[in-house]
């Protein structure tokens, strides 16, 4: 089943180091929402680093079985809570085809890795992760930092 991959660039948003520091100053302003417990989405992303964790050593061991078992990690991610996504969606608004569009270019991407894997193509595999790590850049700078403000009120 072909998932979303619109979770999976919020999730990535949400992976990126320094995206859970804490501020020891208080914001200028009050956030949009007030900080609550972090969304479930912080955890699927972090689940989604450390598959791309994985799959960088699988690849340095030319491990192909693992990488396209990892692959549809990435790819066909969890879905957030109905709830969490729905507030995603509101704070996404018009946005929404630009953030689609990052989350299903990543989904193609790490699918194009699992495939490369299976083919046991050491320099296809290296191709597609650095594809699919620049499919990860892009939404993140785009939407992580206006994201993490909004949901988590961080400066």
């Amino acid at each position: 089943m072909k998932r979303s991959l619109f979770t999976l660039s919020i999730l990535t948003i949400l992976a990126v180091p320094g995206a859970q520091a804490e501020s020891t100053q208080p914001p200028t302003q009050p956030p949009t929402q007030p900080p609550t417990q972090p969304l479930a989405l912080r955890g699927i992303m972090q689940d989604l680093g450390r598959h791309m964790e994985t799959i960088t050593q699988a690849l340095a061991r030319e491990d192909w079985t693992r990488i396209e078992e990892t692959a549809p990690l990435i790819a066909d991610h969890p879905q957030p809570p109905f709830m969490e996504k729905a507030r995603i969606l509101a704070y996404v608004g018009t946005d929404m085809r630009r953030f689609k569009r990052h989350d299903q270019k990543t989904h193609e991407a790490a699918q194009a890795l699992g495939q490369a894997a299976g083919k046991q193509d050491g320099q296809a595999v290296a191709a597609a992760l650095q594809t699919l790590q620049g499919r990860c850049n892009d939404c993140h700078q785009e939407f992580r930092k206006p994201f993490v403000e909004h949901f988590y009120g961080a400066r």
